[in-house]
């Protein structure tokens, strides 16, 4: 999926959508995701000024939007809903992501059960583990915030 196809599944927009592209996808059941990392992105100008590092919660915020795109994909009835963010569990950061980093995004459903989504994630850099964790989710109406 190309960025156009992600943002016909998710609401999120510049500057907070951080999926650049869907590589594989079952639809819900599990996704592979790129997010490119670049200088321009808003966050470094603070996060941090001549030392710039990708904010771990921004990568936990990308494999979230993958766990959303799982989620959505699941079924169509699906439509007009939105993914909210549950919890997280376990979550490790293992190295820092800088400017010209390209991020594989590894997400997958272990679990659903009452509306709760259960996911295991992991983020890797030229094929060496970043960060991972679990994320929980859910799956409500627009309306309902």
């Amino acid at each position: 999926m190309n960025v156009q196809e992600i943002m016909a599944i998710l609401p999120h927009r510049f500057p907070f959508l951080m999926i650049d592209r869907i590589i594989e996808c079952e639809p819900g059941v599990r996704v592979v995701a790129i997010k490119n990392v670049s200088v321009n992105e808003p966050q470094f100008q603070g996060h941090f000024p001549g030392v710039p590092i990708f904010p771990g919660v921004l990568l936990v915020e990308a494999l979230a939007q993958a766990a959303g795109v799982i989620a959505m994909t699941a079924r169509p009835d699906f439509g007009g809903k939105i993914v909210y963010l549950a919890g997280l569990d376990g979550f490790r950061f293992r190295k820092p992501i800088i400017p010209g980093d390209q991020v594989r995004l590894y997400v997958e459903k272990t679990a659903e059960r009452r509306g709760l989504w259960k996911f295991t994630a992991r983020a890797e850099v030229d094929g060496k583990p970043v960060a991972e964790g679990e994320l929980l989710a859910t799956v409500a109406d627009r309306a309902a915030v």
